[in-house]
């Protein structure tokens, strides 16, 4: 919390010395998660910079991009990619941005910088002194520092509460979501795909992901198809023996479902069907699509989250009496998408006529 209010105030303070009408450098956007800006070369040349920031900031620098190689600007943002720790804030980043393409264009540098500098010597006298005070008690805390060894582990690997190699899957999507919009090639929309990688964001965070209950992969890399692999369920049911068998037998420890998002999600619920293994009862329709009104456009709400349609899923797999069908025949075997699409379709149709059956509260 104390990281984010910092990085909006030198946000405010960015905005505030280069507004989109400076004659040199114009902040034309800027939030917390990133930044488009404007250098205007001596000939009124404009040169837009994007600033990408990351959720590992500030233990990271901002990632940078730019419209136009020319100009030098590829060569200044290899410069601040390369720079050291503590030149990884946002203050300090505009800071060289601006320096030096100043000095590639052969100009005078903005006075405002002068004034960032000035800034940043004050608040970097300010944490040496912090430093010095804190030098003081480290030999008096060492023993606590050694007693909680496995939660400063932990908080290395993880950030925000998500681990760091999933960190790296979020910033890849960011990222290629990025050059997808500068190459004017975008896939899905501006509201599904926000609020997947806020799902998947959620996802990474969560107990029941990290306790390993289910993991999800994304098909080809797209933040439109999820692949879940069902790890545990109610260890009380006869599915659960049966994954145990499934695992003996074949080597396989989970059910494999895949999710499918329209462009328009959350409004309309994504596509789920079983992938494998084969299945009977668990409400499983033919193809491997579920039986379930919550996955029907009557039936969803843009409320819910995904964890909890997967944890659904599978106390309704439980409730149904799913079984794994072993030594299934080829054919009876080969799930598939259009099958599924089918078999789905179908069942719309006949509960929109006839309506759902809720089971009595006795049954769960």
């Amino acid at each position: 919390m104390a990281c984010l209010t910092k990085l909006k105030q030198d946000i405010k303070f960015i905005e505030t010395a280069f507004s989109p009408t400076h004659d040199r450098f114009q902040i034309v956007s800027a939030s917390v998660d990133e930044i488009a800006c404007r250098f205007i070369g001596r000939n009124g040349e404009k040169y837009v910079i994007q600033a990408s920031i990351t959720e590992t900031y500030p233990s990271t620098a901002p990632i940078w991009f730019a419209e136009s190689e020319e100009g030098g600007v590829a060569q200044v943002i290899e410069k601040l990619c390369d720079t050291a720790p503590e030149n990884y804030s946002i203050l300090r980043q505009i800071c060289l941005l601006v320096t030096e393409l100043c000095r590639l264009h052969d100009l005078p540098i903005p006075r405002e910088i002068h004034q960032f500098n000035g800034l940043l010597a004050v608040k970097d006298d300010g944490a040496a002194a912090e430093s010095s005070e804190d030098d003081e008690d480290a030999e008096e805390d060492f023993h606590y520092e050694m007693e909680d060894e496995h939660v400063e582990v932990k908080k290395k690997d993880e950030f925000d509460g998500i681990d760091m190699a999933n960190l790296v899957t979020l910033e890849r999507l960011k990222q290629n979501q990025r050059q997808d919009y500068l190459k004017g090639s975008v896939s899905g929309s501006v509201q599904a795909t926000d609020r997947l990688m806020k799902e998947l964001r959620e996802i990474y965070r969560s107990d029941s992901y990290k306790m390993g209950t289910y993991h999800v992969e994304l098909a080809n890399d797209s933040l439109y198809e999820w692949n879940i692999r069902l790890m545990k369920v109610d260890p009380d049911s006869q599915l659960h023996i049966d994954l145990n068998t499934y695992k003996e037998k074949e080597g396989k420890d989970h059910i494999l479902l895949n999710f499918t998002y329209k462009d328009t999600f959350p409004f309309d619920p994504p596509f789920v069907r079983v992938i494998a293994p084969v299945i009977t009862g668990g409400y499983v329709l033919g193809g491997g699509a579920i039986c379930m009104e919550l996955l029907t456009k009557q039936g969803w709400s843009s409320a819910y989250s995904l964890e909890s349609v997967i944890m659904q899923i599978a106390a309704t797999l439980v409730k149904g009496k799913a079984r794994i069908q072993f030594g299934a025949t080829k054919v009876a075997s080969q799930y598939s998408l259009a099958r599924a699409q089918q078999s789905f379709k179908a069942l719309v149709q006949i509960h929109e006529k006839n309506g759902w059956f809720t089971p009595p509260k006795e049954d769960g």
